[in-house]
């Protein structure tokens, strides 16, 4: 008669000062004390030898080790039992110990024969993962592996359902990346998974707000160059408003939030109101763009160091801040951000200081989205270029001999 495999019955074990007896301190008891040492299991160890990783933590003093071999009454007031020897007939004695003394156990050589199963398990953001599949672990491996993805990098979206009081509100100031959504780093994502109301800038990643679920609030702080915007002073109010109502809000921007961000403007606002924020850094636009369009920032024997600009206000400007004559005596590569308008300024200014007029120049629009397109010109010619070809933000302009080093399309 064909025996039935009945489904084993899922539990957590609350391990904490419970005595654990491991037997065998090879490779499977290496993998399996991590876990039940971070669970606050009271764990002895039985075994003549162990693996450098496991006398390491006996050095640590994270567990007790008798330097010997299996025998009868070890498993005497265990509550749990781990049992991987290399000695079949000591795995059965100690099997048949356990099933008398009623303590559940696990055995590494024999699977069917243990009175229990160790899940794959997976943690991501206080969630435990454990996965049973019956004696298949692989299959156990690649579906926990699946989940505990699916939670780090949001696509699985697993929102707290308990009621947040006005003081659990809190706040994640997120960069978004250049566009492209899925250059946002894996725990910005997540974040956005789980938020109940996300302030976006224009420059942020836009397709994954289409991913939010329609309970999310989404409100739209744009900045568009030189057209409408929202005050700064109202986008920091809407943090506070929403964050001590209790929310879990994401502020999201484009590339890095302290890159010609103004996000320590929001982190201080809300500071000012206690109310914590958790900062997400992003992949800032000035090298993944040039990055993408096929230019790198710095090249052996050709650039030794790159150097990030605004050009929101031109050289001449009273509020400018850089040093555009010592910016024009580097050798290294110059990468504008918000320069579009104030190139033809920007691009004279460096010439009259020493740079050389046929220094090579780029600017990509809208790097790394579907709409990407890359301009190339030399210091001398890029204003006019730049006019011609209708080029409009958002830009970044790679300035420097690193322009011409990557292949174009069609080499």
């Amino acid at each position: 008669m064909a025996r039935i495999e009945q489904a084993a019955y899922p539990v957590g074990l609350r391990l904490a000062g419970r005595r654990v007896v491991v037997l065998g301190g090879g490779q499977v008891a290496q993998r399996r004390l991590p876990a039940l040492i971070a669970a606050g299991a009271d764990v002895l160890l039985v075994s003549p030898s162990a693996t450098a990783s496991v006398e390491a933590m006996v050095d640590a003093g994270e567990l007790r080790w008798e330097r010997r071999r299996y025998r009868d009454g070890d498993l005497d007031g265990a509550w749990y039992a781990l049992i991987s020897t290399d000695d079949p007939a000591a795995n059965e004695a100690a099997s048949a110990e356990a099933e008398a003394r009623r303590v559940w156990a696990v055995r590494s050589d024999d699977a069917g024969a243990a009175t229990a199963w160790t899940p794959a398990t997976g943690r991501s953001e206080g969630v435990t993962v454990a996965v049973l599949t019956g004696q298949d672990p692989r299959r156990s491996a690649a579906v926990r592996d699946a989940i505990v993805e699916g939670l780090r990098d949001g696509s699985l979206a697993a929102p707290h359902y308990r009621a947040r009081a006005a003081s659990d509100g809190r706040v994640a100031l997120v960069g978004g990346g250049p566009g492209d959504p899925d250059l946002i780093t894996v725990r910005g994502r997540r974040l956005l998974a789980e938020a109940d109301v996300v302030i976006a800038d224009r420059l942020g990643p836009r397709d994954l707000l289409a991913e939010l679920p329609p309970h999310v609030e989404v409100i739209d702080a744009a900045k568009i160059p030189y057209g409408r915007a929202m005050a700064q002073e109202a986008i920091n109010a809407a943090l506070v408003e929403h964050a001590k109502a209790g929310k879990a809000v994401v502020r999201l921007k484009g590339g890095d939030p302290f890159v010609f961000g103004r996000g320590m403007e929001e982190v201080q606002a809300l500071a000012e109101h206690g109310i914590p924020c958790t900062v997400v850094p992003g992949i800032s636009s000035s090298i993944s763009v040039p990055g993408v369009a096929g230019i790198p920032v710095t090249h052996r024997a050709v650039a030794h160091e790159f150097t990030v600009a605004s050009g929101h206000v031109a050289p001449d400007d009273p509020r400018s801040l850089a040093d555009w004559s010592a910016l024009a005596r580097l050798r290294g590569t110059l990468v504008l951000l918000m320069a579009v308008e104030n190139i033809g300024a920007i691009a004279e200014t460096l010439v009259r200081h020493g740079r050389p007029a046929g220094t090579p120049v780029a600017v990509v629009q809208e790097g790394t989205t579907a709409a990407q397109r890359r301009l190339d010109a030399t210091l001398e010619t890029v204003a006019e270029r730049v006019r011609a070809e209708g080029i409009r933000p958002p830009a970044v302009i790679v300035i420097g001999d690193v322009v011409t080093v990557g292949p174009r399309d069609g080499d």
